[in-house]
């Protein structure tokens, strides 16, 4: 009974990456970014693995003609940049930038690598973080191909709140255009404005300088 009360004490840091990667000894670089910043580009090499601590980023690509489109927004407890330790992948498919001030980790590739086989906790952690990811690209192929764009505005708003994360959500959010919502549920900026415009009438979201989502916002989601 003592050895299995030892065991689970000792699993209890691979709930929190921050301690987790402090004790593990991990060779990293830490970086405080204003907002507007890039964490990387699309092009760079895909040498390193960052793990947000504080602040939200937004993940984009930009055609050849230049267009950009804004596909992933990330908060604090993510990491970023993952492709880099599977080796196939040599050059960022997208750029992420902050949309806040932004505390971020650098974890070099073959650092990561080397913590992955030999820190248990730590490669669980991170396996698991991939998994919900997963989880999560899945859940918005679902969102695109089934919801309607209020619907998937919502979710958008919400989930940059973390609504549904452990802990207490933001509710305010960083400021974000129109725009970058609009490319990010494949809608135009003006039915973006239009939701908006509702969700604020209805008193789910309100926007004095800032913008804070309310749970009620969930009704959009949930209502048929």
């Amino acid at each position: 009974m003592m050895t299995n009360h030892g065991r689970k004490h000792q699993r209890e840091p691979a709930l929190e990456p921050e301690i987790l990667l402090e004790k593990t000894g991990v060779q990293r670089t830490v970086a405080v970014l204003k907002e507007g910043q890039t964490i990387f580009r699309q092009g760079d090499t895909t040498d390193a693995v960052f793990y947000l601590q504080k602040g939200k980023v937004k993940l984009a690509v930009t055609s050849k003609s230049g267009k950009e489109a804004t596909i992933a927004f990330f908060g604090a407890g993510s990491f970023l940049g993952e492709e880099a330790i599977a080796g196939t992948q040599l050059q960022r498919l997208a750029s992420a930038t902050t949309l806040t001030r932004v505390t971020v980790l650098k974890i070099e590739r073959k650092e990561m690598i080397r913590v992955l086989h030999v820190e248990p906790y730590f490669s669980e952690l991170f396996v698991s973080y991939m998994l919900a990811r997963n989880a999560r690209v899945q859940a918005d192929l679902v969102d695109q191909l089934f919801n309607s764009s209020e619907k998937r505005l919502a979710r958008a708003l919400l989930l940059l709140a973390q609504f549904g994360k452990d802990g207490a959500p933001e509710k305010v959010i960083p400021k974000i255009s129109q725009e970058s919502l609009a490319a990010l549920i494949g809608t135009t900026r003006s039915r973006v404005s239009f939701f908006m415009n509702r969700f604020r009438k209805l008193g789910f979201i309100q926007y004095n300088g800032v913008l804070s989502v309310h749970s009620s916002l969930l009704n959009v989601i949930l209502h048929d």
